[in-house]
């Protein structure tokens, strides 16, 4: 399969970087859906199965993109996810997907700190696809 047969759902609240992403994501070859809320993704899941998700943490709550892992995961189990957020940069709190406890209640299949390049972003998700 090639990158262009793979759709992504991207959510994050922050314009700037939704377009920045979507933009890379749409260099690189894949095709994207990008929605700026917790409710608009959930929508978008009921809808369709996304190929992979990359989640922002903090939306209209501060837990939004620990639901949405959640209710993907629920509803399309073998869906990659990726949680990319600052708020270890913007709190102090981090998290890490390192131990099978914290896999357990995060439900993610990655976890990004906010900042990260193109390429390394596009290696993630060529991993987590099996491209």
């Amino acid at each position: 399969m090639k990158k262009s047969d793979f759709t992504i759902l991207v959510a994050d609240d922050d314009p700037d970087y939704l377009f920045q992403t979507v933009n890379n994501l749409g260099r690189a070859g894949y095709k994207t859906v990008a929605v700026e809320s917790q409710a608009e993704a959930e929508s978008v899941i009921l809808k369709m199965k996304p190929s992979l998700a990359i989640f922002d943490l903090m939306m209209e709550n501060d837990d939004s993109g620990f639901i949405l892992c959640y209710k993907i995961k629920k509803k399309y189990p073998d869906v990659p996810v990726i949680l990319a957020t600052a708020v270890a940069h913007e709190t102090g709190i981090s998290f890490s997907l390192d131990s099978e406890a914290e896999k357990s209640w995060i439900r993610a299949d990655r976890y990004l700190e906010k900042g990260i390049r193109p390429e390394q972003l596009d290696m993630e998700i060529m991993k987590l696809l099996k491209i």
